[in-house]
This record gives C-alpha cells, sequence and structure tokens, in this order.
C-alpha cells in the first residue's frame, strides 16, 4: 500500500480550495504528473525540502514534499497569474 495515499494527497493539495470552487485535483493522474514533475526537478539538481535519508529516491521525497505541503499544484487559472506559468509545481519558500 502506498503511503500516504492518494486520496491522502489530494487532500492535501486541494486543501487551501474555498469551499463552492473547483478543486485544483481531481485524479489521481494529477498527484502522478505533479510528483513525477517535482522528482525530475530533485533530480536535475533543485535540493529537496525534505531530509534526504540515505537511499531516499526523489519520487519518494517528491511524494513527502507534496504531503508535508512544502511543494503545491497550481491550477490553470493560478498557473496563469504566476510571471513564470511555466511550472506546474510551484516550492513555497
Amino acid at each position: 500500500m502506498l503511503h500516504p495515499s492518494y486520496t491522502d494527497l489530494i487532500n492535501v493539495a486541494n486543501s487551501e480550495v474555498e469551499p463552492g470552487e473547483q478543486p485544483v485535483v481531481q485524479s489521481r493522474y494529477s498527484i502522478v504528473l505533479a510528483t513525477a514533475k517535482r522528482a525530475r526537478q530533485i533530480i536535475a539538481g533543485e535540493d529537496p525540502m525534505v531530509p534526504a535519508a540515505p537511499g531516499k529516491k526523489p519520487l519518494s521525497m517528491a511524494v513527502q514534499e507534496l504531503y508535508e505541503g512544502k511543494v503545491r499544484i497550481l491550477s490553470d487559472e493560478q498557473e496563469e497569474e504566476e510571471e513564470t506559468g511555466a511550472e506546474e509545481v510551484k516550492t513555497e519558500e
């Protein structure tokens, strides 16, 4: 079993959505795309925002970052508002 579960990750990603608004993440596919993109960023040399234990893989770090709220998934509207507009996964600093 995957820990945290897809349901937990979707709930975390949608935690900032106001009631009545459309959720940012509506499927497992969105979670998979976002964590894969963040894992590629870590592989490319970006520093992970969670402790990197020996043998911990970039995808595991990306899932943990998302679960802890260190990265967030932007909706299409939020992405357009951002100046860069090119990244789906933004890091919170």
